[in-house]
């Protein structure tokens, strides 16, 4: 009696097999996010000098708030960064762990490394945020991609005109929004925690 009992147990187990054999090879690492063809993976500069691919090394798996600027900016980019830097001491310990802060510059042929720093140290700014620079072409794809354009082809070819949003997303989640730089900075970080 014992030995059909086993008998069925190794038949129905073997039974099993290929779905396991299935589920194994399935992982959800492997899995590509639709995402990752609708960003542009270019690689840009940090502030402090590194190479890194936006939509691997910035976007992917992250929740992420991105905004654009320039370092000579009068216009929204000074509000807007301090309305950032609020947000940045409400984040704490949380910045750069499970969210990511990220200024792109609009000017890429002027704001290298140096005048990123520079514009950070103006504005007292702490680690934890990073500011980008890059390729011309790369920028404008990226900022592009992510939604920052003018109304008219005229607003956004003028650098003065450029918005002042921060868009905000959970790749994994797949959810993204904006909320105004120019707004509340408890607006931007309530935004930011709904997609934590």
């Amino acid at each position: 009696m014992n030995s059909k009992r086993n008998l069925l147990r190794l038949a129905g187990g073997a039974a099993l097999m290929p779905l396991v054999a299935q589920a194994r090879s399935v992982r959800p690492s492997a899995q590509r996010s639709p995402l990752a063809d609708y960003f542009p993976n270019v690689v840009l500069e940090t502030h402090d000098g590194r190479k890194v691919r936006f939509y691997d090394d910035l976007i992917k798996g992250k929740v992420v708030a991105i905004n654009m600027m320039y370092s000579i900016c009068t216009g929204v980019c000074p509000t807007g960064t301090a309305n950032l830097k609020q947000v940045q001491q409400a984040l704490g310990q949380r910045l750069g762990k499970d969210v990511f802060m990220y200024s792109i510059t609009l000017r890429p042929e002027f704001d290298n490394g140096a005048a990123l720093r520079d514009y950070i140290k103006h504005y007292d700014i702490q680690p934890g945020w990073t500011f980008l620079t890059g390729k011309p072409q790369d920028v404008d794809l990226v900022r592009r991609k992510l939604g920052f354009v003018g109304d008219t082809e005229a607003i956004d070819a003028d650098i003065n005109q450029h918005t002042g949003m921060v868009r905000i997303g959970n790749e994994r989640l797949e959810r993204w929004t904006m909320a105004p730089a120019l707004g509340s900075h408890r607006q931007i970080l309530r935004t930011i925690l709904e997609l934590t």
